[in-house]
């Protein structure tokens, strides 16, 4: 548990610089450019690569790459013609498809917003045909990055996406007098650049075997468990054409406002959802490839069968750990945090409160999309790929019915409120499902046995406690006026005393986990680790 611990640290010490960065990102295009049709534009414009990088390359990293790749990583010679490969196919599917995208951009742009209006479309149609020369870029990083992971060398790719959005800032200050919007656009193109160099340079000597390698029965095996994913990642598409179809309809900003309040949401998941999934995959795999080999004997059997268990609860329990308590710090918060955080140049007032309700209404799924996260790589490392996907279809059905009841009387708000009960309902159903898997329960061996409801019930307790100490803070000591100084000083403040009150109470609980998390912690941060 110990080397999935520290993997989980690296890769959230790299997720919380992406995630301050991000926030960094959108805080520099709300100053500069604000919430409105422009940025709306940008919003919708930059959906199309993430799209096609999804479907192609980012569902299948954890889906197919990696469980694959770990079981090529002992020989390097296998690894490298597997990856070879894989890049080559990579490079050829995202450039036919950013091809095909291009050419049709008004189309595209047509169908994601059809509430835009001729100049919003204008703006947008040169932006996806440039963004789209960067998913090729990404899309290739992202291969990349299923390596290092198979090889348990987890730092490079931790700090992938702090390249990118750093890029993205980057691009947007030195570019925005020049180009306006459009240098977002530019950043974006810098940061793929970024991205996909830090990768290689992670991996030291490329060793590149030209060909597609069909032939090869791995190939044929990452194909085959990314099927199901890519016909999932289709109805996932319908679903976020349905968003931004019906958010384009809405009040100008509309979009955007979404936009910021998405960044809000995916800072705490990507911290610790992301980063425990990714670490407790390769471990997984491992054991779950134990478990379907042929000519394993009883005892292997047994042992796989626990560290699969063990390895799947220490990840279960590190996010509720982590994840219950900051929903209900973020929620306390969201206003000032908001305000602290976008409230400048052309971003106001009204911005921030119509935010802050978004952030709201999107708040309540962060717990279980966390633990979403790492169910669907439970499944993934066992090679089922279709469970995961019939969800995620179901879901994307529950969303649109949920949001259609909620946009009248709720807005924009109720699009974000479909969005959490579509997320939310995702991974309790992942949840059952894995708890009546034969490889687990079958085997005599629950997840949701006693001692994970023991812990749960403390850390709600916990957490309860760390609210009302935090919300009676908040209500002595935040300031009403708009100084900015005088909010981020009461938020670091609200923030030691919640880690305080939390820490203590855990301890009075018996709650012992959280030692191992800031033992780890202190010692990467400090350069020191002691011996396994």
């Amino acid at each position: 548990m110990r080397t999935v611990a520290v993997a989980a640290i690296v890769i959230g010490l790299g997720n919380i610089a992406s995630r301050l960065l991000g926030l960094v990102r959108e805080q520099v295009m709300a100053a500069l450019f604000g919430a409105t049709g422009a940025t709306d534009a940008f919003v919708v414009a930059s959906a199309v690569p993430q799209i096609v990088y999804d479907l192609l390359v980012g569902g299948a990293i954890s889906a197919a790459l990696v469980p694959v790749f770990v079981d090529a990583a002992e020989d390097d010679d296998r690894l490298w013609r597997l990856a070879s490969a894989v890049l080559t196919l990579a490079a050829v599917l995202l450039a036919v498809v950013a091809l095909a995208l291009g050419l049709m951009a008004p189309l595209v742009i047509d169908l994601l917003a059809p509430g835009f209006g001729p100049e919003q479309q204008a703006e947008a149609v040169p932006m996806v045909r440039v963004m789209l020369v960067a998913v090729v870029l990404q899309g290739l990083a992202g291969v990349l990055t299923a390596i290092l992971y198979a090889r348990r060398r987890f730092g490079r790719p931790a700090f992938a996406v702090a390249v990118y959005n750093g890029g993205i800032i980057l691009g947007a200050l030195l570019l925005h007098q020049a180009f306006g919007v459009y240098a977002l656009v530019v950043g974006v193109l810098l940061g793929a650049v970024g991205q996909l160099a830090l990768q290689l340079v992670g991996l030291g000597r490329l060793r590149y075997y030209p060909g597609l390698g069909l032939d090869r029965a791995e190939v044929r095996t990452i194909l085959r468990l990314y099927g199901p994913v890519a016909l999932g990642m289709i109805v996932t598409i319908v679903g976020i054409v349905i968003d931004r179809n019906l958010a384009s309809r809405l009040a100008e900003g509309s979009l955007s406002v979404m936009n910021y309040a998405t960044r809000l949401i995916q800072f705490p998941i990507g911290l610790v959802g992301t980063a425990v999934s990714f670490a407790v995959l390769p471990s997984l795999s491992k054991h779950a490839s134990g478990l379907a080999a042929t000519d394993a004997d009883e005892v292997a059997l047994a042992a796989d069968r626990h560290g699969y268990r063990e390895t799947l609860l220490f990840g279960i329990r590190l996010i509720l750990l982590l994840m219950v308590p900051a929903t209900a710090g973020l929620i306390v918060l969201r206003e000032p945090l908001v305000q602290l955080l976008f409230e400048r140049g052309r971003f106001g007032e009204v911005e921030t409160a119509r935010t802050a309700l978004v952030f709201l209404a999107y708040a309540p799924q962060l717990p279980f999309t966390a633990l979403d996260q790492l169910l669907i790589v439970a499944f993934y490392a066992r090679k089922d790929t279709r469970t995961p996907v019939l969800v995620g279809v179901a879901g994307v059905g529950l969303y649109l019915i949920s949001a259609l009841a909620l946009i009248g009387p709720l807005d924009v708000a109720g699009l974000a409120l479909a969005n959490a009960i579509q997320n939310s309902a995702h991974g309790l159903v992942l949840l059952a499902l894995l708890e009546r898997s034969a490889r687990v329960a079958g085997a005599g061996l629950p997840l949701l046995d006693r001692a994970l409801a023991g812990f749960v019930l403390k850390v709600l307790l916990a957490t309860l406690g760390m609210a009302l100490a935090l919300r009676l803070f908040a209500g002595l000591a935040l300031p009403s006026t708009g100084d900015a100084r005088a909010v981020g000083i009461a938020l670091v403040l609200a923030t030691l005393l919640a880690l305080a009150v939390y820490a203590t109470l855990l301890e009075a609980l018996g709650v012992r986990d959280s030692r191992l998390v800031w033992s780890l912690l202190s010692e990467r941060l400090t350069g020191r680790e002691r011996k396994a």
